[in-house]
């Protein structure tokens, strides 16, 4: 199983990224947590790498730390919660956001996340309470993720491109063009910026 991949970005198409490990491309899913802390295309970049075999899938999941790579395999434990519903929670918030949620059963700020209806909010709340008090942080970096943009360029089309990755996290398109929207200039941003801050007033509600 792979636990840890080092390369040089190649690409960043939200949710997704190329790693090129020794001339191997490695296609990895990550959360946008993860994507904001990415050096530019072209540098190297270290993912811890959560590998889900199937038998007709070898998906790869990155994350930037630690503690988000636990997270999502928490995630993943509880009751109807699959690989995309995990990362759309770590998209909307980082795992201290997460835990602080979960320890103040608020509801409303996990609804907020996409693909998280009052259910599955009620749900989380309930089996991830006792994986908290188990203490799953301890011994990871509990510092804030960076959030470093790198030396992006905009590209054609962005505005579009961080629909469409909204939209692969769990929004429904209509919210997609909505929070997209709302962003001034869009469409001369960089994809990550145009994303980071079509989440901005949902995180401010948090």
């Amino acid at each position: 199983m792979i636990g840890r991949l080092k390369g040089i970005l190649v690409n960043k198409q939200p949710p997704w990224i190329l790693l090129d490990v020794q001339g191997v491309g490695y296609e990895v899913e990550v959360p946008l947590s993860t994507l904001f802390d990415l050096p530019a295309n072209g540098q190297e970049a270290t993912l811890l790498i959560h590998t889900v075999v199937r038998e007709d899938a070898f998906l790869l999941y990155g994350f930037s730390r630690e503690v988000e790579r636990k997270l999502f395999r928490h995630l993943l434990k509880v009751t109807g919660v699959g690989a995309k519903l995990a990362l759309g929670v770590l998209s909307g918030m980082n795992a201290e956001e997460f835990a602080g949620a979960i320890a103040r059963n608020d509801i409303a700020a996990l609804i907020r996340l996409p693909g998280v209806g009052r259910k599955t909010a009620e749900r989380l709340v309930i089996e991830m309470r006792d994986r908290l008090a188990e203490g799953f942080f301890n011994g990871a970096t509990m510092s804030a993720t960076a959030g470093r943009m790198g030396d992006a360029v905009p590209l054609a089309g962005a505005d579009q491109e961080a629909m469409s990755a909204l939209e692969a996290l769990g929004y429904k398109p209509a919210e997609a063009q909505r929070m997209v929207k709302a962003v001034p200039d869009a469409e001369a941003l960089p994809v990550e910026q145009i994303i980071r801050l079509a989440l901005k007033p949902l995180a401010g509600k948090a």
